[in-house]
């Protein structure tokens, strides 16, 4: 009873101070909503934060059972408020965006890599030793670019499992496999991670990123893996000892081989239709090449301003789901079992994240409205705002915000690409697409595969850290990395 009265009082003390807002409210209607928004109205976003990082650590099974709840909350605590300052209209119009724009995409582009790789499934005689470890995250590494980190995620974080079942000591591999292959392996092109993606929406050619975030690519991966395996050499020998100098036999025999392979396929299929959704812009029959309006349903108009679901969009997320469905009707049990595939990580996934993408509402569009006034020209100084906050808010408008920041200084005749919004300096660039990408490790919530990945882990009883606990290893051995990254690839430029 005490409890739920805490719960109470909490929402009370909240909704009170969010119920301020109606001042703000007043602004012309043409204000930006960043503008209108105190800076204290993220209060339900960084209370959705920290019932992620305290809540598992003051009382795990409550958490357990409650995260759908604990979403809910959060989103009330924001929305009732906010709808009673600024009305229902403009309440509707950002959850039209924040929920059919932004998470419906999102969690169905999860749900379909996590289907079409649950009957992927390697057979044969892996053992979680250094080598073999250190092979599986530099696989995983280069192949991210290409099939997404989430989709590199998830079709080596089993096999990473199974082959480290035996191990005692394994925490430290799936840190280090989230470090690489969920976020820094995705550098290189915008199939790699969706703030690339935005990027060339507006005009970034495919392989520029190749070109210019090659080397800061191939200096962190190395010198993880470097750690890693140094790390993993250590803890090998003690497992070793510990289980008398003899790996268990886990009945698996003969030569590595991969059953259902036909799940390529569907992987292939998803792929593709994110980059489509995004080329076929270009095309006239899918949006108006003079104004760059994609055509598409218009389902609510507030302000002035419409919400579009675009065909793209639309087809994009059937193909997905037709490529889900197929994955799950072509699969056999067995190999599902033997993934030990389950509903839990993406049903968790699922619930927690629609209550960040609620609530992370006004700490985008405050982001959006003042990002310009924050006093950013350094290419060091874009690393490091793009990098941090990306690292707590969604790393895809994060990148949006800082890129639109970035044309705003209207900078000319320096080395730079040429984009929808102008001409952008190359090492500004540089710096925003690496802080986007590169620092999404630094927490579980910085990009869509950390958490994912943790709770595969979990689900197959691996103790991960908890979420103040990940962000002590990413302080010890990212951080430091990301100094080294300004020292040599931003520190030295200015536009």
């Amino acid at each position: 009873m005490q409890k739920k009265m805490n719960w109470q009082m909490l929402a009370v003390l909240a909704i009170g101070l969010l119920c301020l807002m109606p001042e703000a409210a007043l602004a012309a209607e043409h204000t930006p909503l960043g503008e209108r928004l105190p800076v204290w109205s993220i209060i339900p976003f960084v209370g959705m934060l920290l019932s992620i990082a305290l809540a598992p650590l003051i009382n795990a099974e409550w958490w357990e059972n409650n995260q759908g709840k604990t979403a809910i909350f959060w989103s009330l605590v924001f929305l009732v408020p906010f709808t009673i300052a600024y009305g229902p209209g403009e309440t509707i119009m950002e959850l039209f965006h924040s929920i059919l724009l932004d998470y419906v995409p999102f969690i169905i582009l999860l749900f379909g890599l996590f289907c079409a790789t649950g009957g992927i499934v390697l057979r044969g005689k892996l053992r979680g030793t250094p080598k073999v470890n250190v092979i599986i995250l530099l696989i995983g590494t280069l192949i991210a670019s290409w099939i997404g980190t989430t989709g590199a995620a998830m079709v080596l974080i089993r096999p990473l499992i199974r082959a480290n079942k035996w191990r005692i000591r394994k925490k430290h591999t799936i840190i280090f496999f989230i470090f690489l292959v969920c976020n820094i392996g995705g550098s290189l092109t915008p199939v790699g991670d969706p703030p690339l993606f935005m990027g060339f929406l507006r005009g970034v050619p495919f392989f520029w990123t190749l070109q210019h975030l090659w080397q800061p690519y191939v200096l962190n991966s190395a010198i993880l893996l470097l750690i890693f395996f140094i790390m993993d050499s250590r803890a090998y020998k003690k497992d070793l000892a510990d289980l008398g100098g003899k790996i268990p036999d886990d009945g698996e025999e003969g030569k590595l081989r991969i059953e259902g392979a036909h799940n390529f396929i569907f992987l292939g299929m998803i792929v593709l239709a994110v980059i489509l959704s995004g080329v076929l812009t270009k095309l006239p029959m899918f949006a108006d090449q003079a104004t760059g309006e994609v055509y598409g349903l218009q389902l609510y108009e507030y302000g002035g301003e419409i919400v579009t679901w675009t065909y793209l969009s639309i087809l994009r997320d059937v193909v997905i789901l037709l490529a889900a469905f197929l994955a799950m009707k072509t699969s056999s049990e067995k190999a599902r079992a033997f993934n030990e595939f389950s509903w839990a990580p993406i049903a968790e996934v699922a619930k927690l994240f629609i209550g960040i993408f609620i609530t992370m509402i006004p700490a985008l569009a405050i982001l959006g409205a003042r990002g310009a006034s924050l006093g950013l020209e350094h290419p060091a100084q874009f690393f490091w705002g793009t990098g941090l906050l990306s690292s707590f808010l969604d790393n895809t408008p994060t990148y949006v915000v800082f890129f639109t920041t970035a044309a705003s200084l209207h900078a000319h005749d320096v080395p730079g690409v040429m984009t929808t919004l102008g001409l952008m300096p190359e090492h500004i660039l540089m710096a925003i697409s690496a802080g986007a990408v590169f620092m999404g490790a630094n927490t579980y919530i910085g990009n869509a595969p950390n958490f994912m990945v943790r709770s595969i882990a979990e689900n197959a009883d691996i103790k991960m850290p908890s979420f103040f606990g990940y962000m002590g290893w990413a302080l010890v051995f990212l951080i430091p990395l990301f100094i080294i990254d300004t020292l040599i690839f931003f520190l030295p430029y200015a536009y």
